[in-house]
């Protein structure tokens, strides 16, 4: 019998905003169908975590959260500087996908919003990104800014059972979405994306007109039990 799959680091973000009526909703996208992995799937938005996420560049232009935190958080074994990694690696992952990005000044305080010039000029440069042409260090260097992981409140913990062929351990994190920021409906890894209650999405799922794998269906029931977007904003000190 085969030894079972290593599982791979990664990272989820799931992006949250209020409603009309007090509650909230959940941003899902669909995987085109000619992925490898999850063709066709609604999934939140996430990827692997790479060795330039907890090289020595990327976590000098982290901010939020110290590498001794991330540890702490993840109640994990691995060495801090990876820990601190898989919030780096929701951030790109959040902003290669979806455009959404938490950056801040390199050399000030936290802002509300970068300047539009300078938002318009880093969502130019995201597909460069997404394809490997330009590191997340250098993108963020070029640019003046940091990686501000302190608005990711990190929740869920999910390994891919022993008989997948490709397995993931994966760092779920809620965040919500920052002001005057709309993501894409459509990116190179993503066909089309809503916004949707987790009640709703449940239904949809059980209805078969949105298929989800089981941590995402995990995830969206742990949302349920929270009734408004206050309580869920508490519960997670989401800004």
């Amino acid at each position: 019998m085969a030894n079972p799959a290593t599982p791979l680091p990664a990272s989820t973000v799931v992006l949250v905003r209020p409603d009309a009526d007090g509650r909230f909703e959940v941003y899902l996208n669909r995987r085109p169908d000619q992925m490898e992995t999850y063709a066709g799937v609604h999934v939140f938005p996430g990827g692997r975590v790479e060795e330039s996420d907890y090289s020595a560049e990327m976590l000098g232009l982290t901010r939020g959260v110290t590498p001794i935190e991330a540890q702490q958080k993840l109640g994990s074994a691995l060495e801090p500087e990876i820990c601190l990694a898989y919030w780096v690696a929701a951030v790109r992952e959040l902003f290669e996908e979806a455009g959404i990005h938490f950056f801040v000044p390199a050399g000030g305080l936290a802002a509300a919003a970068l300047p539009e010039e300078l938002s318009l000029r880093i969502l130019v440069k995201r597909s460069a990104l997404q394809s490997g042409e330009v590191a997340f260090p250098s993108l963020l260097k070029s640019e003046g800014l940091c990686c501000d992981v302190a608005q990711l409140s990190y929740f869920f913990h999910r390994i891919t059972p022993e008989h997948y062929p490709v397995r993931f351990d994966t760092r779920f994190y809620l965040a919500a979405l920052p002001p005057n920021q709309i993501p894409l409906h459509a990116s190179e890894e993503v066909s089309e994306s809503l916004w949707i209650g987790p009640n709703a999405a449940l239904e949809r799922a059980e209805a078969g007109s949105c298929r989800m794998m089981p941590p995402t269906l995990a995830v969206l029931r742990s949302l349920t039990s929270h009734r408004s977007w206050d309580e869920l904003r508490k519960a997670f000190h989401l800004a």
